[in-house]
């Protein structure tokens, strides 16, 4: 009985266990059917991947790691675009919060689950919104999955993920096809015993898109890498619930659009089967759909049904070219040819293609085009604010190049406003037009008399005043080329630079006025100003002579202005290293006297070149340690100093020039260089020879002096003794008369290169302080006082131009030197259009220089979990660089050029609706340039026409400043005569133009867009 017992629990618990492993084989077989267990938890989960966009930095946000999606738009790298622009003082305005789920999620190294961007690019708007220019990447490709035709569909999944579409069940995972997942895993599985067996790929569409996307390199790196792969694409697939149906269909759209396809120079990256066919094959995406589409009718054999049989191979091919697409798509393309064959063959098998079709895709030839298309030009001259706004976001945002910005994921709210920008930039195309320029006035003396109008390049920029920046509302020129003229040339602008050195005198007569009007009379006639600092010993006794109820420091400026100065041309200024000349732009100047401000309001050349002098003068008895003592005591030990610094510098500027000239030069090219530079005698070429190659033997010496001397001067007795006699050694630099026309540094350069082959400028300058010093040796002795003090009045001055530079630069001089020279004060040193304009901003915000911006704020990575607006910085303190009272000044001499002067033609030209007039001040400047050639004693012998620039400088009302500038490069300039004129008309021509949007009370703001939380 107990037997009988014990077997029938033996057959019940085998019943049960069969049961059990027949129900868990069902529930698994039921599972991998229908997805639905993993339906439910990846639903749950993904339903939790949630984040809001709310006010201020977020401190639940992780940004991505640098997959090759997440890099080319920005994503991985929003954290250090932030850490950039906050140093500059722009706030985070709002930014994406995530729920605790998915911060978790992404820091276990998953993606967020959300729908992410087929294109995305750089966008610019104007300051209301309006798009200025955007970038798409890629550029083409179908908007919804219905777009896509079946012949592609059915291309795609076959090749890569045949049961991605298949209808039941809807709640099917797309990350996973576990037949092909089983085989990958015994194909594997088998390596143990084969280890040459190829594994079948197991990736679907889905887990494909996580590779290439968010893998390092686009690559999978492993099992784990692989999983992750598998657990991100199942998220993303139940983002919208358990019934994955639209998702597996946008799996595809996505792919088809994104899918990489290798890079085809020049234009990069090719991402998506439409970009893949225009830069492969030259294919038009628009015709390739049209020929695959199911309602296509062509009959076989016809031409239409052979161009649907190319279409057909071309997109087959890049398919199956995704797998390895360089080497199919470059580097092996016949090997392509035959798989798509093969391919094609087992579409037509599987009943996915007819017959008719297989066999014209087999036909087609599969052309690669022989030059990849470059993008379809653009107008320069259209996007010149825009490309601005780009070249400034590079460096803002540390972007390597344009390629990488414009990918990113990024939308830019600048400050121009394009109803403004529109407008100007019409007007500078239609001054090109001769018809257009006779109806505007402009064919007249001084304007546009001479030349053709189509030549004269404008530039325009116009900022305004908000609170804490001057923002950019307008800026575009008339070239149809990548240049700015406006931020990126280097113009010699003429008699704008007045402009600066007035601020500049005027900015130290309020110095002066600072350290001593404090003092009493007696305190004051106790100083004693060197005789050669005029504008010191005027601020003495001008104090001394004013009542102190008369001393402010506006009266004392005023006073500054009345002061008066000589337009003679008939006088030498000892400047720059010589004796120079200048003339006035009108003779009828040349006999009178000016004030400052008379001679502000007419541009008179000498007036500012003498108060220049006077500027320089005053700078160089403010350098410490310098005073009239060090010229007039021989004795002083400074003189030492001061001479050394000159053989230094002139040094220099001897070597720079030797080492162009023999650069790169063969031992033998650089002696016969030499050679020709003297009049040959035995002990010349014997010196010259034996400093360049001192470690050559008698023979060479004897090949090179002989074939310079007639054999009647040399025997070989005097070879041998010229060679022993003047080695290298036994030859003293210092001795200058020696070799007549060689300078004794050209020498030691040639000797230096030959020893030192393909050494830079810099290692010669720093391995030749002694050789400079020794040259100049002679300069050192007592009884050169004349010449020292020449010398010494010139490092005097090029100190004081190091002052000066430094005070311009304060108030936006944009290049880091000056030349050293009166001439500066007339332009020689060059300018900026947009820091001149910038000048005039500080004189209108009463000596505040604020930032100047161009971008409004900065929207990364809408409508993602990365999610981030930047504003600007709006800090209203900027930084005092002039006093109020001197840039008042200032503003009331360029109020007298316009009302009085050389801008009278601009006056009450911005008229508002109710009539009033807003008023006009600024600086005129005209640059007649010309490289001038002189012979021997200063006579000029060519004057050869470089350019010719025209510009404005201007203020309008209280708020607005900018410039204008005509330009006309090269020897064509010689053809113009126009002068600041030219300018300030097209000014005045804007000036209707820009009223409307910018000067009318009721004139938009810039409209900052500040959404409240959003919620994804």
């Amino acid at each position: 009985m107990r037997l009988v017992r014990e077997v029938r629990w033996g057959r019940v618990a085998m019943a049960t266990g069969v049961g059990l492993a027949l129900g868990v084989a069902g529930a698994v077989y039921y599972e991998l059917r229908t997805s639905a267990l993993q339906a439910r938890l990846f639903a749950d989960r993904a339903a939790l991947h949630q984040w809001r966009v709310e006010p201020g930095p977020s401190d639940r946000i992780l940004f991505p790691e640098p997959g090759p999606y997440d890099i080319r738009l920005g994503h991985a790298g929003i954290g250090q675009f932030l850490k950039r622009l906050e140093a500059d003082g722009a706030q985070v305005e709002a930014q994406a919060r995530w729920t605790p789920e998915l911060l978790d999620d992404v820091r276990r190294g998953l993606s967020p689950a959300y729908r992410e961007k087929m294109f995305a690019g750089l966008e610019v708007q104007d300051r209301d919104g309006v798009v200025l220019a955007s970038s798409r990447f890629p550029e083409r490709g179908f908007d919804r999955f219905e777009d896509v035709p079946r012949l592609v569909r059915e291309a795609l999944l076959f090749i890569e993920n045949r049961e991605l579409l298949v209808a039941e069940p809807p709640t099917r995972n797309p990350a996973v096809e576990w037949d092909r997942m089983a085989l990958a895993v015994a194909q594997l599985a088998g390596r143990a015993f084969e280890p040459e067996r190829k594994v079948q790929g197991a990736s679907t569409l889905a887990t494909q898109l996580e590779k290439f996307r968010h893998s390092l390199g686009g690559r999978t790196h492993g099992t784990a890498d692989k999983l992750r792969q598998m657990a991100q694409a199942s998220l993303r697939a139940y983002r919208e619930g358990e019934d994955t149906t639209a998702t597996r269909r946008d799996i595809l759209l996505q792919y088809v659009n994104t899918v990489p396809l290798g890079a085809a120079p020049p234009n990069g990256e090719v991402h998506g089967l439409a970009d893949g066919l225009r830069s492969w094959f030259g294919a038009d995406f628009d015709t390739v759909r049209d020929l695959l589409a199911d309602d296509f009718a062509t009959l076989p054999g016809s031409p239409d049904h052979a161009r649907r049989g190319t279409a057909f191979r071309q997109v087959v091919a890049l398919f199956v070219a995704q797998r390895r697409p360089r080497h199919f798509l470059t580097d092996d393309r016949d090997a392509l040819g035959r798989l798509v064959d093969v391919t094609l063959h087992a579409l037509h098998a599987q009943g996915r293609i007819d017959v008719s079709l297989r066999d014209a895709a087999l036909r087609a030839p599969l052309v690669f085009r022989a030059e990849v298309p470059r993008p379809a030009p653009v107008s320069f001259f259209e996007r010149k604010a825009t490309d601005a706004v780009r070249t400034h976001l590079l460096s803002r945002l540390g972007v390597r190049d344009l390629y990488a910005l414009d990918r990113l994921d990024l939308t830019v709210r600048t400050s121009f406003d394009q109803q403004a920008q529109r407008a100007a930039s019409d007007l500078l195309v239609d001054l090109g037009e001769p018809t257009f320029a006779r109806s505007a006035g402009l064919t007249k003396p001084r304007l546009l008399g001479r030349g053709d109008p189509g030549q004269v390049l404008y530039s325009f920029t116009l900022f305004e005043q908000t609170e804490g920046a001057n923002v950019l509302r307008v800026q575009t020129d008339g070239w149809d080329g990548p240049f700015n003229l406006n931020d990126g040339m280097k113009l010699e602008l003429g008699s704008t630079a007045k402009l600066r050195t007035l601020v500049t005198y005027l900015d130290l007569v309020a110095e002066l006025w600072t350290r001593l009007s404090p003092l009493d009379h007696k305190a004051l006639r106790a100083i004693d100003p060197d005789p050669a600092d005029a504008l010191g010993q005027w601020a003495v006794q001008w104090l001394e002579w004013q009542p102190a109820a008369r001393r402010s420091m506006r009266d004392m400026l005023l006073a500054a202005m009345q002061r008066t100065y000589s337009a003679s041309p008939h006088e030498r200024f000892m400047t720059g290293g010589g004796l120079h000349t200048f003339g006035n732009f009108d003779d009828d100047d040349d006999d009178r006297t000016f004030t400052v401000s008379a001679a502000m309001d007419d541009s008179v050349n000498l007036v500012f070149v003498r108060l220049m002098r006077d500027v320089v003068r005053h700078l160089m008895f403010q350098v410490p340690g310098s005073s009239a003592r060090l010229l007039r005591d021989a004795a002083d030990p400074r003189r030492k100093f001061y001479l050394a610094r000159f053989a230094d510098v002139e040094g220099r500027v001897f070597q720079e020039q030797f080492f162009r000239k023999y650069r790169g030069k063969s031992p033998d090219e650089a002696l016969d260089l030499l050679a020709l530079s003297v009049k040959p005698t035995p002990r010349r070429l014997a010196v010259i020879f034996r400093t360049v190659r001192p470690e050559a033997g008698l023979q060479a010496f004897a090949d090179f002096v002989g074939a310079r001397l007639p054999p009647s001067e040399l025997t070989q007795e005097g070879i041998v003794s010229l060679y022993e006699r003047y080695g290298p050694e036994r030859f003293s630099l210092s001795d200058r008369g020696f070799l007549a026309k060689v300078h004794p540094l050209e020498l030691h350069t040639v000797a230096w290169l030959q020893r030192h082959p393909g050494a830079g400028l810099a290692g010669l300058v720093e391995g030749s302080r002694e050789e400079r010093q020794s040259v100049y040796g002679w300069l050192f002795k007592t009884s050169r006082k004349n010449a020292q003090d020449k010398r010494i009045r010139e490092m005097l001055e090029l100190e004081a131009f190091l002052a000066l530079h430094t005070r311009w630069s304060r108030v936006g001089y944009p290049f880091p030197a000056l030349v050293p020279s009166l001439a500066t004060a007339l332009g020689s040193s060059g300018d900026r259009p947009t820091a001149l304009a910038e000048l005039l901003g500080i004189l209108n915000s009463g000596g505040m220089r604020l930032p100047m911006q161009r971008v409004e704020s900065l929207h990364f990575a809408v409508d993602t979990p990365y999610e981030t607006r930047v504003l600007r910085g709006t800090d209203a303190s900027g930084e005092r660089v002039l006093p109020a009272e001197v840039a008042a000044i200032a503003r009331e001499a360029a109020l007298g050029v316009v009302e009085r002067g050389t801008a009278k033609r601009v006056k009450g030209a911005f008229q508002l609706s109710d009539g009033r007039v807003l008023e006009v001040g600024g600086k005129t400047g005209t640059g007649d340039n010309r490289r001038d050639e002189f012979a021997r004693g200063g006579v000029k012998i060519a004057s050869h026409v470089t350019s010719r620039t025209a510009t404005f400088a201007f203020f309008v009302g209280e708020r607005h400043f900018g410039v204008v500038t005509a330009y006309v490069p090269g020897p064509q300039a010689a053809e113009y005569d126009f002068t600041s004129a030219l300018p300030t008309t097209v000014l005045k021509l804007l000036a209707p133009r820009l009223v409307p949007s910018l000067f009318e009370p009721g004139a938009r703001v810039s409209a900052r867009q500040v959404e409240t939380t959003v919620v994804h």
